[in-house]
């Protein structure tokens, strides 16, 4: 701490940095579009724009949940936003989702269609749409909820903080890394307790707050984001540890995670999917074979 002699001035004046590590090319502080591109559309009610990550996976987990208990209205089409390149300020994008953060839904089942963003948001309208994964019982709903939110309020702490500095940061900080790795374990103990409780996070019913929490927490444990399970000492969550597995089980979430994933193994990356048999016959190793 004594080597850095950074003061902070008196007004802020951004200054690109190439040196400003993952994202540095593609961060500014305005909101907005930066070209115009319409977003495409394709021949099923429910059109996705999104990419892989812990907060589009809770997206594509949820729709290949409902899938597989029948509810044909929840088919989609999962198109690729390659936020890397810049594509969530398209001025499509954009006109779904203001804030320029995918995963981002428009629902053509409505007239007009409904714009659906914020990720706890779309598993909420998604839910109460087709009736599946939130308890109708007052009590169960609202317990489901205080999970859901618990995760919408964690997961920058846990990404946008840890996952930074830890993971993406051009340098590493110890300042930064122990005050977000403090707080990361510290929310991995509220969770390990909860699930002390029950088979899944807001009881025994798989939830959406199990759907929303997994891709960030489970992935985390189970050594698939940030690799840094080791460092995290995830093992000693023993709780965490079987519900990640448990979960990590389901047919649908093994689907829902690979879809708009555009790294890992090449059979775990469906860049987009516009039907079933995409998971067959258009992930990245078919492809490329």
């Amino acid at each position: 701490m004594s080597d850095n002699n950074y003061q902070p001035a008196k007004v802020w004046e951004w200054k690109q940095n190439p040196n400003g590590g993952a994202f540095a090319s593609i961060n500014r502080p305005i909101s907005g579009a930066t070209h115009d591109k319409e977003l495409p559309v394709g021949s099923h009610p429910l059109q996705l724009y999104s990419l892989g990550t812990p907060n589009g996976q809770k997206v594509t987990i949820m729709l290949e949940e409902l899938l597989a208990l029948g509810v044909t209205g929840a088919e989609y089409d999962a198109w690729l936003i390659r936020i890397g390149e810049g594509d969530q300020f398209s001025s499509g994008f954009v006109e779904v989702n203001p804030n320029s953060k995918i995963p981002a839904l428009r629902d053509h089942s409505t007239t007009p269609p409904t714009r659906v963003f914020e990720s706890g948001n779309i598993l909420l309208y998604l839910a109460e749409k087709f009736g599946h994964f939130l308890p109708k019982d007052p009590a169960g709903r609202v317990e489901t909820l205080n999970w859901l939110f618990w995760l919408q309020g964690s997961a920058p702490f846990l990404g946008g903080g840890f996952g930074h500095f830890y993971h993406y940061a051009p340098v590493k900080i110890e300042y930064a890394i122990d005050r977000f790795t403090m707080e990361a374990k510290r929310l991995f103990d509220v969770l390990d307790k909860q699930l002390a409780r029950g088979r899944y996070v807001a009881g025994e019913e798989y939830s959406i707050a199990d759907i929303a929490i997994w891709p960030w927490f489970g992935s985390v444990a189970l050594g698939q984001v940030y690799g840094a399970a080791e460092f995290l000492d995830a093992e000693s969550y023993k709780n965490v540890q079987r519900w990640a597995k448990d979960v990590a089980s389901r047919p649908a979430v093994k689907r829902g995670r690979i879809v708009n994933r555009t790294n890992g193994e090449l059979n775990e990356q469906l860049h987009e999917r516009h039907a079933a048999s995409d998971f067959d016959t258009n992930t990245e190793d078919k492809r490329q074979g």
